[in-house]
């Protein structure tokens, strides 16, 4: 194992990694500890979200579960009320004595509710939990910017960098499983009501993953420029010059202007085409008279819902870049 020079100063200031303390020490820009080793590692070969959730497996999945519970739940909603606004159709418009509503308005309560809990655990166990997980992550980037030698300005630099990915886990992974289940689920629940609905629905994906992968490829280079431009901000402030400092916050501008043309096209392309899909099921909602209110309504709903999920597209592409190039920045170190 490699191991740390010895701390001569008395200004240090002192942080935990895996229940060993170790000192930063301003003058001298190096890191140290009191037994001369280097902290163990927690994660073998490269950082990335696959080797972060494994080792937090049972801590991601009990999350993921009731932001599945919520999702199914929402997916189930436009259903159930859709029954219960037919059900109440008949008994107060149609005089229809041999119609009960409580039944239906029973189960749409009971499914509200159960999408409101999941709804509830899942934020509150998020916050709680990816907390916990990001000091695990920043801890062990310390450790590796240590073993190289950083500096301590580019190695707390390095570890807020890192925190993007406990915020993918924690807003964007939920906006993954409600990207898939909205779509697919939709889908699903569109076939059962016209074949023709969901089979354009279906249809549609294939340009959208055209036009974001088009997306993700453009940014890649973009996201680079981001991330290197962090990491020399370190420099700059060490040097205190104020000129040169706001100069850097400009070259941040253009990366930045670039990202935000390409969101904006593909996010404008997509809406264009849920546009498309909102007038075939117009002209065939028109053609066919088998339609109650309910159904109609439960229709529209998961016609929004598959359209909705697409505005999350544009934020999660360029969460997604950037991880992906964060996490070749430290595979190249490790290496």
């Amino acid at each position: 194992m490699a191991s740390f020079g010895k701390c001569a100063s008395l200004k240090q200031l002192i942080t935990t990694f895996n229940g060993q303390k170790l000192r930063i020490v301003p003058e001298s820009g190096k890191l140290c500890d009191t037994t001369q080793n280097t902290p163990p590692l927690s994660y073998r070969g490269a950082m990335n979200i696959k080797s972060i959730m494994k080792k937090h497996t049972l801590k991601v999945s009990f999350v993921v579960c009731f932001i599945f519970l919520e999702n199914f739940t929402w997916l189930l909603e436009p259903t159930f009320f859709g029954k219960l606004l037919d059900a109440l159709i008949d008994k107060f418009y149609n005089d229809d004595l041999k119609s009960d509503y409580v039944l239906p308005l029973s189960l749409w309560i009971g499914i509200y509710l159960l999408n409101t809990l999941g709804g509830a655990f899942s934020r509150f166990y998020s916050g709680r939990i990816y907390s916990k997980i990001y000091v695990d992550i920043a801890g062990e980037v310390i450790a590796r910017s240590t073993i190289i030698g950083y500096p301590p300005s580019r190695t707390l630099v390095r570890a807020e960098l890192a925190k993007e990915f406990v915020t993918f886990l924690k807003d964007r992974l939920p906006e993954v499983i409600w990207l898939f289940s909205a779509t697919f689920g939709a889908i699903v629940a569109l076939f059962f009501y016209d074949w023709r609905i969901s089979a354009v629905s279906f249809a549609i994906i294939f340009p959208i993953v055209f036009i974001y992968n088009s997306y993700r490829k453009n940014v890649a280079e973009l996201q680079k420029n981001l991330h290197d431009n962090s990491e020399d901000l370190y420099k700059l402030c060490e040097g205190q010059n104020a000129e040169v400092i706001k100069a850097y916050y400009y070259r941040l501008v253009t990366p930045q202007t670039e990202i935000a043309k390409w969101n904006s096209l593909a996010y404008t392309v997509t809406k264009l085409l849920m546009m498309i899909i909102l007038i075939v099921v117009l002209f065939i909602s028109v053609d066919v008279d088998k339609f109650s209110t309910g159904n109609i309504y439960a229709i529209v709903s998961y016609l929004w819902t598959f359209i909705l999920s697409t505005d999350y597209l544009p934020a999660l592409m360029e969460s997604v870049t950037s991880l992906i190039e964060l996490r070749e920045r430290l595979r190249r170190e490790n290496n």
